[in-house]
């Protein structure tokens, strides 16, 4: 199969690399480029684990074309911490044990970041809506929305 370069914005490096024609952007993330932080689930788009931020707003990145993403910003879990100090959503899921196995946590991480973005105060409802195309077989929901609920007040604290 025929490649195509492209080029992108990943975590806040421009990034350029051949990926194959038709392929997905989660397999191009993980084998092209090499970041394993979204995780392959379903591979269908009905479990998020791989949900990536393209532009801003959640995307199923293995329902998206990895050519479709030439000239956009890609964020993915990979790129949220900055240096040795996690992301403030990061750090509630560890303190909040909002991750057991883990599995589902990357694309957890990334739905509520999209939302924390756009609305620093959301309420319990609109964080369970905002990480309704995410299923987390191990921990159940209460500890992860009670995580974003932490991170949400860490970071207004942040910004005041």
């Amino acid at each position: 199969m025929a490649k195509k370069p492209i080029s992108f914005v990943l975590n806040g490096q421009d990034t350029s690399v051949f990926v194959e024609q038709g392929g997905n952007l989660l397999d191009e993330l993980r084998r092209t480029v090499g970041d394993l932080s979204p995780k392959f689930g379903c591979g269908q788009g009905t479990c998020g684990a791989c949900t990536v931020l393209i532009n801003g707003e959640p995307q199923l990145s293995c329902l998206v074309l990895a050519e479709r993403v030439e000239g956009q910003r890609i964020d993915t879990n990979g790129g949220l911490a900055e240096g040795p100090d996690l992301h403030p959503l990061q750090k509630a899921f560890v303190e909040g044990f909002a991750a057991q196995c883990g599995f589902c946590s990357s694309g957890m991480l990334m739905a509520a970041k999209a939302l924390l973005d756009r609305n620093a105060s959301p309420s319990r409802d609109e964080i369970a809506e905002a990480i309704s195309g995410n299923l987390c077989r191990c921990t159940g929901y209460e500890p992860i929305i009670d995580a974003i609920v932490v991170a949400a007040e860490n970071m207004r604290r942040r910004t005041t």
